[in-house]
């Protein structure tokens, strides 16, 4: 395998590169590969976003074309993964693109999302590796009995690498976490962040989820990895998820307008008026391999104004 000096795999640098320059080119906001220029035979694929971190983006399991995204960060003492694929297939080839980069053992596996194309490849992972996850997201799926459990915060140090690992709210589910590096100001927000997608609502807390992403945007952070859709460039990583914050907040305001207008749900449904979003993957726009989520948002978030969420 060819090395950079840095000792980094040379095919990955030079994605690195070539997504650095694609990025200064006109970028293209959206989930959507075919709109990027790219094929299914594309992934998945690795992408070099420091010496040591990674990201790998494969198909989300099922129908829906979009990518389901995950962090490995290797270090001299082992890596630690962030959220695994949706089946064992999947995540088997995770594990595969981690042993091309480092023949180091995986050591950590942060379960960030409770949702099954984050963790239904759970069991692919070697046994022996020590499992994080938030109180929520531990009774909501089968973990082991000795899953290290982070109701708030708590920090692991391995081979000279600090990670911060954090829940800073709901959102897309009840215990999201966070994975952040301080040292080179990278974090990876799984499904609290969702790159240029509708925002799926099905288990989501609506408002919480816009106070969430608040908190996220306030993170001294280079570079914020989504959970789903694609790895950005820094600069490109923070307007992304801005413009996330802004889509939630102008859904739940849309759906908020109907409610209180007296608006019945199903007829809200109907009525409901996504603006520029509906273009965003999953927002409505006729595609036969995305599903509508307008629907479900709209249900969602008048269950939670009529004070029926938990």
């Amino acid at each position: 395998m060819s090395l950079t000096p840095d000792g980094a795999p040379l095919r990955f640098s030079l994605l690195m590169i070539g997504l650095a320059a694609a990025n200064l080119m006109a970028q293209v906001r959206t989930a959507d590969a075919t709109k990027r220029g790219w094929q299914e035979s594309d992934f998945p694929r690795t992408i070099q976003v420091s010496p040591n971190v990674y990201t790998y983006e494969d198909f989300h399991a099922g129908a829906d074309r979009f990518t389901t995204t995950n962090m490995f960060v290797v270090t001299s003492e082992g890596v630690l993964v962030a959220d695994a694929q949706g089946d064992r297939k999947a995540t088997g080839g995770l594990i595969d693109a981690i042993r091309k980069v480092t023949p180091q053992p995986i050591r950590y596996v942060v379960v960030c999302s409770e949702h099954p194309d984050h963790t239904g490849g759970n069991a692919a992972f070697p046994a022996g590796v020590t499992w994080i996850a938030h109180p929520a997201t531990k009774a909501a799926i089968h973990l082991p009995d000795n899953t290290v459990l982070v109701p708030d915060a708590k920090t692991v140090t391995m081979g000279g690498e600090e990670f911060r690992i954090e829940f800073i709210g709901r959102g897309h589910t009840a215990g999201p976490l966070i994975v952040y590096l301080p040292r080179q100001k990278i974090a990876f927000l799984s499904e609290t962040f969702c790159n240029h997608l509708f925002p799926q609502l099905r288990t989501g807390y609506p408002s919480e989820w816009i106070a969430t992403l608040d908190r996220a945007e306030k993170i001294d952070a280079k570079v914020f990895i989504p959970g789903h859709g694609f790895t950005e460039r820094g600069d490109v990583s923070r307007e992304e998820l801005h413009a996330f914050r802004e889509e939630v907040a102008a859904v739940v305001a849309e759906v908020t307008r109907l409610y209180k207008a007296g608006v019945p749900v199903e007829e809200a449904v109907k009525q409901a008026n996504w603006g520029p979003y509906v273009t965003w993957t999953g927002g409505g726009s006729p595609s036969p391999r995305i599903q509508d989520m307008g629907p479900v948002a709209v249900r969602r978030v008048y269950l939670e104004l009529s004070g029926k969420l938990d």
